[in-house]
């Protein structure tokens, strides 16, 4: 059996597929690409696919994973063409690894999100990201399926800070940017809620709901405050080793001269 971890994008009109109809999209795509396909047992076996932490919809993404597991082996690059192939536009199969480390969902430790915010200019929206750093605690509400619950919307966030882009056409209004690390705890800190804090103290509020995207998720590197990517570990260990100094000195011979085989 052959492991491969794919990264994709939900990009467009598609970040408002929900993820079940991604599944559903994306097994029709494993099917069109005839992917040799493990699958679980019982009495409805279903294609052995994970995945990791997606993003919530109407939001973008241009770091989503997955792992497929194979009956027979696969190029890893060849497979993701024809499985892009296979997908809808912005549904985009960007990356693709053979599975050589163990624990993926374990490297996908923090996002970095980024908030765009048409209608308020980067001045205020600085004024509330440093009011929001400044706070020890802040507390947001959410409805869940229990109920509204109340917690800190704060210690998930690992960095903050707002800048400015340019509006998409002529005499358009100001729209300011916010770059969002949130590491992933329990419950979830999303982009909304953090929103909802910088509302609270700041009293920020977006005149247009915020365009919200992806654009890493990793392994959250404490000393730097940069998130890595989780698919490099199976990039490494894909590598050859390099030679020992045993097998060198056995290709040298002695005093540096060619060994024999």
């Amino acid at each position: 059996m052959q492991r491969i971890r794919l990264r994709y994008t939900k990009r467009g009109r598609l970040r408002f597929t929900s993820h079940r109809d991604f599944q559903r999209a994306f097994e029709r795509a494993l099917r069109r690409a005839e992917v040799p396909m493990a699958y679980s047992a019982g009495f409805t076996p279903h294609p052995k696919v994970s995945y990791a932490n997606a993003a919530p919809t109407g939001t973008g993404s241009e770091a989503e994973f997955l792992e497929i597991a194979l009956t027979e082996r696969r190029d890893p690059e060849k497979l993701r063409l024809l499985l892009d192939e296979s997908l809808p536009n912005g549904l985009d199969i960007i990356d693709a690894v053979e599975a050589r480390t163990s624990g993926l969902a374990d490297r996908l430790t923090a996002s970095v999100w980024e908030l765009r915010l048409d209608g308020v200019e980067s001045a205020e929206a600085g004024r509330a990201v440093a009011a929001f750093l400044a706070a020890e605690r802040v507390e947001v509400e959410r409805l869940t399926k229990n109920g509204v619950r109340t917690f800190d919307a704060r210690a998930a966030v690992a960095g903050l800070e707002a800048g400015y882009a340019q509006a998409d056409g002529p005499g358009e209004g100001p729209c300011a940017i916010l770059r969002l690390v949130v590491r992933h705890v329990t419950p979830a800190v999303r982009p909304d809620d953090v929103l909802s804090g910088l509302r609270a103290v700041a009293d920020l509020a977006p005149p247009v709901p915020a365009a919200v995207t992806r654009l890493a998720q990793g392994l959250f590197d404490e000393e730097t405050g940069t998130v890595t990517d989780p698919l490099a570990p199976d990039r490494a260990a894909a590598q050859p080793a390099p030679p020992t100094a045993a097998a060198l000195a056995t290709a040298t011979g002695p005093e540096g001269t060619e060994g024999t085989a």
